[in-house]
Formats: structure tokens, sequence, C-alpha cells
């Protein structure tokens, strides 16, 4: 299937669907992913991964764009749910060069950022190493990618 959007839906208890995202889960609070929790995965989901994305951060380098915020998978295909401040699975290198959650703190006056996390259904548990970056999860994950969707929150600094 790829990379398409399915029925299966995200959800924060900590914002909703192109809502603020609190302090709380950014740079400039306590630095915690929030807590996220899907429904209606694929028929033959056997694991999950999870990315942040903000599209809307300047270039990082040649070849990419956007800034990468988490990387999250190993997740078994039972689980539903993400704690606030998840420290479980295997965590994946983000932009800021750290493994784990690393919250929006878009440049001051820079405007509103996007960011989205993206929940991916898997076909096939796969038992990937941990230090993956984004492109390097998505090119591992792809041909296994039954079901996607995504949660949309907002953050500016002043």
């Amino acid at each position: 299937m790829g990379f398409a959007l399915s029925e299966m839906q995200l959800r924060s208890s900590a914002f909703g669907q192109r809502q603020g995202i609190p302090q709380k889960h950014t740079g400039e609070g306590d630095d915690v992913s929030p807590a996220l929790e899907w429904s209606n995965p694929p028929e033959g989901t056997r694991a999950f991964a999870v990315i942040c994305h903000d599209p809307d951060a300047p270039l990082v380098s040649p070849g990419t764009y956007g800034f990468v915020h988490w990387v999250l998978y190993n997740i078994p295909g039972s689980v539903t749910s993400l704690p606030e401040n998840c420290q479980e699975y295997t965590a994946g290198k983000n932009d800021f060069g750290n493994a784990g959650y690393g919250g929006p703190m878009p440049p001051n006056g820079h405007g509103v950022h996007h960011y989205f996390f993206w929940v991916l259904a898997l076909d096939k548990a796969l038992d990937l190493p941990p230090g993956l970056n984004m492109w390097e999860l998505l090119e591992k994950v792809e041909p296994h990618c039954i079901g996607m969707n995504r949660l949309v929150g907002t953050y500016e600094r002043a």
C-alpha cells in the first residue's frame, strides 16, 4: 500500500487537530512527548512506528526539508497508545542529534509551525536497530506500511 492515509485515527489528550501544543511538550517547557492514542488500524497490523516532523522549519541540510522531532518504532501491533513522556520501544535519532523526543522550538519570530505526528501501521514486526533517522526508518518500513494517519499540532515562539 505504501504511504497513503487510512481509516486509522490518531488523537492526543494534550491537544486537538490543528490546535496549539502545550508548552510542556516543547523545548521551552518540560520537553516531554505528548500522550498519543490511535484506533481503527488496518487488518493485519503487526507493528507501529511514530514520527513527529515540522515541515515549516527552514531547510536543515541539502536533500532534506523541515525538522524531525521524534522517531519511535518497534511498537507492537497490540499497542494502541503511548503515554506522556514515552520511554518505551526503540528510539530513533531526531534532528537535534539525540535519540527520543525533542519538542517544538521554532526560531523566534518565525511564525506558527505545524507539527505532524504520524502513526504508521506495518504488516510485519521488523525488529529495527536503535538510532535510525526518519529517512532510514521510512526506507525500511515503506514495503510494510499498510496504513497511516496524522495529528497536526501548532506552536509559535514569541
